[in-house]
């Protein structure tokens, strides 16, 4: 089974299982077409986390795609005159862009898990980007909202017409420089991304942007590497919860939820208001302590006590069953010397995509790959478009009394994620549920939203993924999405004294479940998404 952002690249990815291919050979053919066909969510100009699950070998593997700053990269990359950048300024230049990782990813975990020839893997993408596909409706949506002028001539001139419309729902759209780059690519393989002419364009592309401080180098590209990390792992009810550990904070931040949560009962019905509140209170708490530890770990060591029993039953004493804590401050996990962190100053914006795999062999693949922001930087290199994923790091790069930022910018560094693939097993060590969401910030609620109403309240695979989204990322408001349960909630949370906000809220998760021996597959039907098995 296979559950991706677009029906196009789902097909593609299941074509793979069919004729033999691993978990990793279908993610690699979904990936390259949602590079086409969801421009504005991930592509190689990005990178990704990759979770894996070798059911033979019993072993769980995660891998970090994630961009780098260049090396010489400095920590007030995004103040000006002393000053914050203005945030979409910042996003739509060229500083923000990373050196991107997926390519190497791919490559990586194709030479790893693969079993199909590499370059057949890229046919499917190849086709579609020399003969066409149709502009779906959410493509065109978002280039509607989005100001030509926040793209590069070269992506201008992809998304637009002469006259600066939006290509309208159903124009054949062709791209032959992607076309170009997949030939590369699958001919030379996955070190062609990093040397050559198809580096080259990237160097070119960001230093040509605006803002540019002309800092990225090919050296940046070719000495780029993939790390593989340890599983963050913690259990829940009768089931472990896996994923992947920092630069992503989306396993850690999800593993203090989850295990300042286990006490509690949340009882059997969706989205009661005595469970909500208490989750609320566990997300803030797990929020505010994600703000100030969590970052690149080659850079700013983790505290090694932050899922301590000691640490988690002192911090769970602050959460009231009836009253809402108002804003959580960060804790203080044991070994943390007093005033070692900075205060926090990130601020993310919503893209991204997920897509959760299941072969033949009960191999698992859970794999989120990003972008950042819509269209990323707008920047284009080659066909695709670059990230701007270091505006993910914390703008301000020392706090008001002087201390250092955990996600500061710092050369050859990888800003702070929320992507959470996410994989489960049960009490028996067995695959049980893949799933992750694009989000940003709110990756880390989608994902705890759908684990929770599968394990809590006994929703199946597309029960937990449609249910309404709400939580706290601790920012001084409880969000719950527009919808049938909006004012049920914002009434109980409010007598809970809450701050509520309705929102859009719009999730895309894409969930598996393993049972009786069957797959459940789950799309989220706020997007285009779809899930598709045998």
């Amino acid at each position: 089974m296979v559950v991706a952002a677009h029906p196009l690249a789902a097909r593609a990815a299941l074509d793979m299982l069919r004729i033999g291919g691993s978990t990793v050979d279908a993610a690699i053919a979904a990936q390259l077409v949602l590079n086409l066909v969801e421009p504005q969510s991930s592509g190689l100009g990005g990178g990704g986390f990759l979770v894996h699950w070798d059911a033979k070998g019993n072993k769980l593997t995660t891998y970090d795609g994630r961009e780098t700053a260049p090396q010489a990269a400095r920590p007030d990359r995004f103040l000006l005159n002393g000053q914050r950048m203005d945030f979409r300024a910042a996003v739509k230049s060229a500083r923000s862009v990373g050196v991107p990782g997926l390519a190497r990813l791919l490559g990586l975990a194709h030479a790893k898990h693969g079993k199909l020839p590499w370059r057949q893997l890229f046919q499917p993408a190849i086709e579609l980007a020399e003969t066409g596909f149709p502009v779906g409706a959410r493509l065109h949506k978002l280039l509607r909202r989005a100001r030509e002028n926040s793209f590069s001539p070269e992506a201008r001139a992809y998304f637009f017409d002469k006259q600066g419309a939006p290509w309208p729902v159903g124009h054949k759209l062709k791209n032959p420089d992607f076309a170009k780059t997949l030939r590369t690519l699958a001919s030379q393989g996955a070190d062609a991304f990093y040397r050559g002419a198809i580096a080259q364009a990237v160097v070119a592309a960001a230093n040509a942007g605006p803002q540019s401080l002309a800092d990225m180098t090919l050296d940046d590209l070719a000495n780029y590497r993939v790390r593989q990390r340890e599983p963050i792992c913690a259990p829940y009810r009768k089931f472990r919860v896996c994923g992947m550990g920092p630069p992503s904070s989306g396993a850690l931040t999800i593993a203090l939820v989850l295990q300042l949560l286990e006490p509690f009962d949340l009882g059997a019905d969706a989205l009661n208001p005595d469970a909500i509140h208490l989750i609320a209170e566990a997300e803030k708490l797990a929020y505010a302590d994600r703000g100030r530890y969590m970052a690149d770990t080659d850079f700013v060591p983790l505290p090694k006590g932050l899922l301590a029993n000691s640490y988690l039953t002192s911090h769970r004493k602050l959460i009231d069953a009836s009253t809402s804590m108002g804003r959580a401050k960060p804790g203080r996990p044991p070994g943390v010397p007093r005033g070692a962190f900075g205060r926090d100053a990130t601020f993310e914006s919503s893209g991204t995509t997920h897509m959760s795999i299941v072969d033949s062999a009960g191999n698992a693949l859970s794999m989120t790959t990003s972008i950042e922001s819509a269209f990323g930087s707008g920047l284009m290199a080659a066909g695709f478009l670059l990230n701007n994923e270091l505006t993910d790091f914390s703008f301000t790069p020392i706090d008001s009394t002087g201390r250092p930022v955990a996600n500061r910018v710092q050369g050859g560094k990888r800003p702070r994620s929320s992507m959470s693939p996410t994989i489960l097993f049960d009490e028996r060590g067995k695959l049980h549920m893949v799933l992750g969401s694009p989000g940003g910030p709110r990756i880390i609620l989608y994902v705890l939203k759908a684990i929770i109403a599968h394990l809590d309240w006994g929703l199946d695979a597309q029960g937990a993924v449609s249910l309404s989204a709400f939580g706290s990322r601790n920012n001084g408001q409880f969000e719950i999405e527009a919808g049938p349960w909006a004012a049920r909630l914002t009434t109980g949370m409010r007598a809970r004294g809450h701050k509520v906000k309705v929102s859009p809220m719009t999730s895309g998760i894409h969930a598996i479940i393993v049972r009786g021996g069957a797959l459940e597959g789950a799309a989220d039907p706020r997007r285009e998404g779809i899930a598709l098995g045998d």
